[in-house]
């Protein structure tokens, strides 16, 4: 891979005018009306998963409920155990308590601007269902939302923070407006490439231009995946399969740049582990779980890399969780 596409300006992205962003970092936390429930497959399990949304109090956030071993585990970033393939939530020195391919169901309440639920699955892994959020927003809209009666705070980047690991890098840098996010990906299958998106994150730019975008494998990885225990609940209903020029659903993908699209989905969900909505503006090139885990890890290492964003009324409630040097500003 020789660099970026030269349509990917990062420096000099222009994002226009800020858009509505209720729900995404202003104004009031918000949670689902009612509690509703679906049931799928897990993608790398295979195994047969009922998931369940349901309403939380303010000050919640997110959490993941294992019905079947009766543990809830907090959506938050120091709760990442793995990132092979996937975002898998877990309890430190509890190698059975954990909830893998998180990524997708917490794009769509990020997405949303769903900022308290809870998740209640009966098995180690989510739901892969279509293989991108649109199932999720589907059934969240038919939930329903509600504003909720504390306020919002959102997470401002004071100074840039990156992370890189040989060609790929993620950088989050101060922002005004709320979250923006410019990537690219670069792959040799030709019928993926190099794509590149740049946008400003808010309810609606997710739904019409993420929130369809499927997950995707290379057609030559599947039997070493396999092998490995992953992907046995993986199809062509679930996910875009590409082979060198060639991809093999029959229907083809959804949009011509699905791939970078879905990408960008993955971001939305892993870095809304953060607890809280990001005011910054995010640099990524070949993004994945672990790199985006990872900017999360080295943006609360320093107090001086963030604040919570300026409110009339403190939310010391969104300090639970956070290492003590990362305490707002």
């Amino acid at each position: 891979m020789d660099g970026l596409p030269q349509t990917f300006r990062l420096e000099t992205a222009a994002f226009g005018a800020a858009p509505r962003l209720a729900g995404l970092g202003f104004g009031m936390q918000r949670t689902l009306r009612n509690a509703i429930s679906c049931v799928g497959v897990g993608l790398h399990s295979g195994r047969k998963v009922s998931l369940s949304l349901r309403p939380a109090p303010a000050d919640t956030g997110i959490v993941v409920r294992r019905t079947d071993l009766g543990i809830d585990i907090p959506a938050r970033w120091d709760n990442v155990v793995d990132t092979r393939l996937c975002t898998v939530l877990g309890l430190p020195g509890q190698p059975a308590h954990r909830v893998g391919t998180v990524e997708h169901v917490l794009a769509a309440l990020a997405g949303c601007g769903v900022h308290n639920a809870v998740l209640e699955v009966d098995a180690p892994e989510m739901p892969i269902l279509d293989g991108s959020a649109a199932a999720f927003v589907f059934l969240i809209d038919c939930a329903g939302i509600v504003e909720q009666d504390q306020p919002l705070r959102a997470i401002e980047v004071l100074r840039p923070v990156r992370v890189s690991q040989g060609d790929a890098y993620a950088e989050l840098r101060p922002g005004v407006h709320g979250f923006d996010i410019a990537g690219s990906i670069a792959f040799e299958a030709e019928a993926i490439g190099r794509q590149a998106l740049t946008l400003r994150l808010s309810e609606t730019s997710f739904r019409t231009d993420l929130a369809r975008a499927r997950t995707f494998a290379l057609a030559a990885e599947i039997d070493s995946l396999r092998a490995a225990g992953l992907a046995r609940g993986g199809s062509l209903d679930n996910a875009v399969v590409v082979d060198g020029a060639q991809v093999l659903n029959p229907a083809g993908l959804r949009m011509q740049d699905e791939f970078v699209r879905h990408k960008l989905l993955d971001v939305v969900g892993d870095l809304s582990l953060a607890g809280a909505p990001l005011r910054a503006r995010l640099l990524a090139h070949r993004p994945g779980h672990a790199l985006n885990n990872r900017l999360l890890h080295a943006l609360f290492a320093d107090a001086a890399n963030w604040r919570f964003a300026p409110q009339p009324e403190p939310l010391a409630s969104w300090h639970a969780g956070l290492p003590a040097a990362a305490a707002p500003v």
